[in-house]
């Protein structure tokens, strides 16, 4: 189980470190108007818009990927064995066997003082 969870968290590391590079090397919307008045080349290696598509649609997969990765560890995270319970289920069956087998300790505090 521990080999899935590791498999799972490094997809999911990989895609985001993807989905940053990708998400910076995306130019904004006021670019576009830099672009009308000839400061920005049109002719890229995708195309006039084809490069934009490119980058939005690999973004989308790769964000989607990373949040399918997130609900897998989530579930995985939340599983539980069906053979042992809580913690504290084991403890509170532990503490009446260990106070069971100790002996009476002397009353101490309050008990010690006389009453008149």
């Amino acid at each position: 189980m521990s080999y899935v969870v590791t498999i799972i968290l490094t997809v999911q590391m990989i895609s985001a470190i993807a989905m940053i590079g990708l998400i910076l090397v995306q130019h904004g919307k006021g670019a576009d108007m830099g672009a009308a008045f000839g400061s920005g080349s049109s002719g890229s290696l995708f195309g006039a818009s084809g490069s934009a598509n490119f980058l939005s649609r690999t973004t989308a997969v790769l964000a989607t990927v990373f949040f399918v990765c997130t609900l897998a560890l989530a579930y995985f995270g939340n599983l539980r064995p069906s053979s042992s319970g809580s913690v504290l289920e084991g403890a509170a069956a532990v503490a009446p066997a260990a106070a069971a087998s100790a002996p009476a300790a002397p009353a101490s505090g309050a008990a010690q003082i006389p009453a008149n």
